[in-house]
């Protein structure tokens, strides 16, 4: 798994998570899940979609075909025909206003066919209009039919981890002193205001790992001066952790954050990433000042609680500081959660749902998280190659 950097989960997040029942494996960027374990969804029925496929028998060659209307049990059910339609093309014409797109004429079909119609050529214009489009689906209550959106941020079974450690050695590097300043306002707006885990946070799900593999390193006996080696890199993880977290937790980061950004001086690429980082950061603070990157984290039902922690990879477990992203505790603890993710069959992404029914619309978007994982992704490329990048 990456933290990142780029990594690709194999066969084998912080304070806000839970404890699972193995340890995971850890990396150094963004890494995805295998593609054999994405399989499994949750099994609980959900509203049937209507969808299209090519269906005619005859006159092909003088019509097009039009798309047949998949069996719905809502559709079948209803008795009111010219309501269903009624209450369908008020929906797709608040849908249509909402997303700014021109939708296929198609009231002058035939029912089934033109709802089914109306439906093939709306999903087809929002996969190309709207970035993160996730489904659409037409639903029946027991008052109205209307149509229902879910936008979903797709993270591309990456995880964001972010090291810690290369701030602490700019700081003790007075070419790289600055650097290390402004990213410091980073981190304490990642912490303070978007609420990313940290590692050092008990509860956190990084924490606990990190507590995990040492209580598993000190019962071993086999090399005792490799196992002290071992230790030593945990002791250092917890120092660096405790002494970076003294620093980037201070509010004054965010209180000098535009200060720095301002007299920041750009003399080479590393400065222009971190430059880069920087602008982004404090646009994300400016225009979301209160946004945490749970917000939009879908919810699941308490009855459905133990199995939802058997199939769905928490955001909080994906996201966090993490004290490097090098050497062998990395690998081992990389390993662990890269064993543990493999059991899961899905992870939990930002989303939000529209409902076309009638009432007031909120305008929500997910504005907000696409640029936060953006910065992420840049945090963790820059902090993970950092050392890379100063010995060329």
């Amino acid at each position: 798994m990456n933290y990142a950097t780029d990594n690709h989960i194999g066969n084998s997040a912080t304070a806000r998570a839970k404890k699972t029942k193995t340890a995971s494996r850890t990396a150094r960027r963004v890494y995805g899940l295998d593609a054999e374990t994405q399989g499994r969804r949750r099994g609980a029925e959900r509203q049937a979609k209507v969808s299209a496929c090519g269906d005619a028998t005859d006159g092909f060659l003088k019509v097009s075909f039009l798309p047949r209307l998949q069996e719905n049990k809502t559709v079948q059910a209803c008795q009111d025909i010219s309501k269903m339609e009624s209450d369908f093309y008020s929906s797709l014409d608040s849908l249509a206003g909402h997303y700014r797109i021109v939708p296929m004429p198609t009231s002058h079909f035939e029912y089934p066919y033109n709802m089914a119609l109306a439906v093939w050529d709306l999903e087809e214009k929002l996969k190309k209009s709207v970035g993160n489009f996730s489904e659409l689906r037409l639903l029946q209550d027991s008052h109205r039919t209307y149509l229902l959106i879910e936008e979903k941020y797709s993270t591309g079974t990456t995880f964001y981890y972010i090291p810690i450690e290369p701030i602490y050695q700019m700081l003790k590097d007075h070419e790289r002193r600055k650097n290390a300043h402004l990213l410091l306002s980073v981190c304490s707006y990642l912490y303070h205001i978007a609420d990313v885990p940290y590692y050092r946070q008990q509860g956190s799900y990084l924490y606990w790992l990190y507590e995990m593999h040492r209580e598993w390193t000190e019962e071993q006996d086999e090399d005792g001066e490799e196992n002290e080696r071992y230790i030593r890199e945990f002791d250092k993880a917890e120092f660096i952790g405790d002494c970076m977290g003294q620093k980037f937790f201070s509010p004054m980061n965010l209180t000098f954050f535009e200060k720095r950004l301002n007299g920041f001086k750009s003399l080479d690429d590393f400065d222009k990433q971190c430059l880069d980082i920087g602008k982004k950061a404090f646009a994300l603070f400016t225009d979301y000042p209160n946004e945490s990157i749970f917000r939009n984290a879908p919810t699941h039902d308490e009855e459905e609680d133990e199995d939802t922690e058997s199939e769905s990879i928490g955001m909080e477990k994906y996201i966090s500081f993490i004290s490097d992203t090098k050497g062998w505790l990395y690998e081992s603890i990389e390993e662990g959660i890269n064993n543990e993710f493999n059991e899961y069959g899905a992870m939990d992404e930002p989303t939000i749902i529209k409902c076309f029914d009638g009432k007031e619309l909120t305008e929500k978007s997910l504005d907000f998280e696409s640029r936060l994982f953006n910065l992420l992704e840049d945090m963790c490329a820059l902090l993970s190659n950092y050392k890379h990048n100063e010995n060329e």
